[in-house]
Parts: C-alpha cells; sequence; structure tokens
C-alpha cells in the first residue's frame, strides 16, 4: 500500500525544500519526493523532516554499564583501565540479558533520531567460552532485539583470535569472544535466512590488527566476498597511541598504514576510530572511500583523542557516526560532540559547516547519514537520504518545542543539534514508511526500560 507525508520543510540531499510530499510503496522505498506539492490528503508531519541517522558502531551489551566506570580504579585511567572492566562486565552476559538490554537501547536510538544500526558483535559464547549448543544464540538474540524494537540492522559478527600484535595467545576474559576464520564464516551462513527475513545486512568486523593476525585477516576478506561481494567490512583502528606503538614495533609500520598496504580496502570498509594517523594516512585513507566511524562522545568517555576532521574531508573523505559504548544515546549530541571536539582542538567556530552548506548542522547530518548509510550496506546509487529508491527512513522534528518553536526550518535543526539541552525536540520516526516513534515515545518505552534495568541489575549484583 502507498503511503505519503507531507512536509512544509524537508531536508533533501540538495538542502532544504519546501512543501515536500514524500511518497513509499508497501516495501518502504520511496518512491517520489515532490517540492512545492500540496498535501492531497497525506499525514501532515509536525515538524521539518530529515533522513534518518544511521548509527554505523554499536556494542549493545555496554550500554548497561553506562556510566559505572566512572571514578579512578588505577593511578591514571585509560582505555585499556575501562577494557578490563568491561570484560568483567561482558564475562556475566546471558543470551536473555543481551536481548533485554539491546531492545531497551534500540528503542532509546529510535526515539533519538536513529534509524538503523551496525551492530559490532563480539561476545558470542557462553560464559566459559564454551560454544551455545547453537552458535548463532547471541547473534539471534540481537536480530530479534532489533526486530522487536523496529529499528535496521547491519549485523557484523566480529572475528576475534588473539590478545595482541604478534599472534600473542587470547587472555582467559577474551574467551567468549574468539572464533576461527571458517568458524565465523560459517555462523554468516547460518545467520543469512533470519537475516533475510527482517530485512537485515550481514557483513564481518575483524576486531583490530591486535586481535586478527594477517593470514586471518586476508582469508576472512575474501571468503566474506565469496559469499557477498557487497557486504560491508569494519575493524577498529588506530584508536589509541598505544595501539599505534604496538603496531610499529610489530611490523615498523602504523596501523592506518599496514591496513591499506595489505587489505583490498574500498568502500565497504568502515575505518572506526582512525583516531592517531599522520597528514599521509589521512589522504590514502579518504582516497580509498572507505568511511571514517567517528564515535565522539564515546571518543571522548575513553580518552582516546580527536579525529582531524577538516583534513579528512580535505581530501574527500566520507564519515559518519556511532555511538559504540553509549555512554551517549543521542544522533545530535554526536554530532555536538564532534563539532565541539574541533572548534575545542582548533580554536575555531562552525568548523564542519561547508561552502554549499554553511549551516554546520545541515551540513554535518547530510553527510554523517550519507557515509552512515555507505557503512551499513544500505546506501543505494551512491546516496542516501530522501531520495527515491531509497529505505523510508524518516525524522520529524517537534516544531512546537520550546528550542525550535518559530523558527525557520534550517534553524531549528540547528537548534536541535546545539540548543535542545538534553531534551528531546523529535517528534516522530519512520522505519522502512513504518512509524516507530509517535510524540517522541516508542509504544515498548516503558516494559522495554523495566527489562532493561532487571537485566542490568542481575548482571551487576555480584558486585
Amino acid at each position: 500500500m502507498t503511503q505519503q507525508l507531507f512536509a512544509t520543510d524537508a531536508l533533501l540531499p540538495t538542502g532544504w525544500a519546501r512543501n515536500v510530499l514524500i511518497t513509499w510503496d508497501g516495501a518502504g522505498r520511496i518512491t517520489a519526493v515532490t517540492p512545492n506539492a500540496q498535501p492531497a490528503g497525506a499525514a501532515v508531519a509536525p515538524g521539518p523532516v530529515l533522513p534518518g541517522m544511521p548509527n554505523l558502531h554499536s556494542h549493545a551489551f555496554q550500554r548497561a554499564f553506562a556510566g559505572l566506570t566512572e571514578y579512578r580504579g588505577e593511578s591514571q585511567d585509560s582505555f585499556w583501565s575501562w577494557r578490563n572492566l568491561m570484560y568483567r562486565f561482558a564475562a556475566r552476559i546471558t543470551p536473555e540479558s543481551l536481548e533485554a538490554i539491546a531492545t531497551w537501547l534500540y528503542v532509546e536510538m529510535l526515539e533519538a533520531g536513529y534509524t538503523s544500526v551496525c551492530e559490532f558483535h563480539y561476545v558470542h559464547h557462553d560464559q566459559d567460552g564454551t560454544p551455545y549448543a547453537d552458535d548463532a544464540t547471541l547473534s539471534l538474540a540481537l536480530l530479534r532485539a532489533a526486530q522487536r524494537a523496529g529499528i535496521g540492522i547491519t549485523l557484523l559478527p566480529v572475528l576475534y583470535q588473539t590478545s595482541g600484535f604478534g599472534a600473542k595467545p587470547p587472555r582467559a576474559d577474551q574467551a567468549r569472544f574468539i572464533r576461527s576464520t571458517d568458524n565465523v564464516l560459517s555462523l554468516l551462513e547460518r545467520l543469512a535466512p533470519a537475516a533475510q527475513a527482517q530485512g537485515a545486512v550481514l557483513g564481518l568486523a575483524p576486531h583490530s590488527l591486535r586481535a586478527v593476525p594477517p593470514g586471518s585477516l586476508a582469508a576472512a576478506v575474501q571468503g566474506l566476498t565469496a559469499l557477498n561481494a557487497q557486504a560491508p567490512i569494519h575493524i577498529h583502528i588506530a584508536e589509541q597511541t598505544q595501539e599505534v606503538q604496538d603496531c610499529v614495533a610489530w611490523s615498523g609500520q602504523r596501523p592506518v598504514q599496514w591496513l591499506l598496504e595489505h587489505a583490498p580496502v574500498d568502500e565497504r570498509w568502515c575505518l572506526v576510530h582512525a583516531t592517531h594517523m599522520t597528514p599521509q594516512e589521512y589522504q590514502d585513507a579518504a582516497r580509498t572511500g572507505a568511511v571514517a566511524g567517528i564515535c565522539p562522545t564515546t571518543e571522548a568517555n575513553l580518552g582516546d583523542g580527536i579525529f582531524d576532521m577538516p583534513l579528512w574531508l580535505q581530501h574527500g573523505g566520507r564519515w559518519g557516526v556511532g555511538s559504540d559504548s553509549h555512554a551517549c544515546v543521542n544522533a545530535a549530541e554526536e554530532l555536538l560532540m564532534l563539532e565541539y571536539g574541533q572548534r575545542l582542538s582548533l580554536r575555531q567556530r562552525n568548523v564542519l559547516a561547508a561552502a554549499a552548506q554553511p549551516e554546520v548542522a545541515t551540513a554535518m547530518t547530510l553527510q554523517a547519514v550519507q557515509g552512515g548509510a555507505q557503512a551499513a550496506g544500505r546506501a543505494m546509487g551512491g546516496l542516501a537520504g530522501l531520495v527515491v529508491g531509497q529505505q523510508a527512513d524518516l525524522v520529524a522534528l517537534d516544531a512546537r518545542h520550546v528550542a525550535l518553536r518559530d523558527l525557520p526550518a534550517h534553524s531549528m535543526l540547528s537548534a536541535h543539534v546545539f540548543g535542545s539541552h538534553r531534551t528531546s525536540a523529535i517528534d516522530s520516526v519512520w522505519v522502512a514508511g513504518q512509524r516507530r516513534i509517535t510524540g517522541g515515545r516508542h509504544t515498548l518505552h516503558d516494559a522495554a526500560a523495566h527489562a532493561f534495568v532487571a537485566a542490568r541489575s542481575a548482571t551487576i549484583a555480584s558486585d
């Protein structure tokens, strides 16, 4: 059945347009985007309509310990001390708790303006590291959570084999993560029917160069390509300075440099974080067409550093945002943190505005939607957003929100990103043409929150 939405203002790939009639088919694909139209009996959006934001990097289980590591456990805390705490938490996750945590997280994402998520999934096995009777148990829990919440998902089972560069044996607290290369490819084949049934995308995530030896990386990429030549590939890269130093000690090269010389990096790849690169690496990585996966609130929370976005954009680099460890679940706040990080680093303002889009919130939204859709394996024809052929993933702002009221549309988006003060200015969200958020709330909000709190309490009970 054909459906329509009329927006007084809508953000198209070319910029803001007035009186836009958006039409989609029963499969949730946009069939027409008509500016300067009449409502013609269509539902009228409650405010400006934006393309839905893809969340290109998520570890769902980590949402349940957000806020629980903000104390000094060592003389100088870092990513590595945080990781030890995260491993303790990961060791206690059950299939039931993972599904409850992920369902609530995906409800939160939808309420916060995300319409799809790339789930970088590395907790595979039972608590002692033994595979479940059904090896796909935890992956299927994530697919069910996404289906129940109604969010689009790109599931990226993680290949994790070693604890450090030079094929160091895995640690005892990494036992739940470990898979052989053949095993992870078999998992993808096992998951394919379930993923296809709900319109999910499957890809692969070699965890990092420290966790996947060169031979395994090459075999995994080759095997994935044989299964699906378009499947996305995501990898953590150059997140921490210690990682860079260890890679140099192992190979004589920095992580991004090594990856570009030893792997077929192209548009299928998402380089998650890529925080610590040389100017030459920025240039070379951007030229591959790969997407930089920036996770500003997590990178700030973990003390990772600041990605040089102006340099990346200078070379035509593509990018998107992710909420990663979910210290924050808010698409607008990720954009705010990204821009503010650049301002603090450069002591300038409106750094990520573009010549064609001087409104920084508008410029960032368009770029993040396109890069995120590419990383999710969802962009069609090189475009993303409110375009014919694209999935009808839409976000309508609340024009009555005090931060937005009586402003022009482009200023409403700017106020949503920079001035809503942690209150949601989102009214409605559609995924594949299905309305999932109304009046800022998901129908599962209360039930999913209750189940999440119970799962979190059970998981941390022994602390």
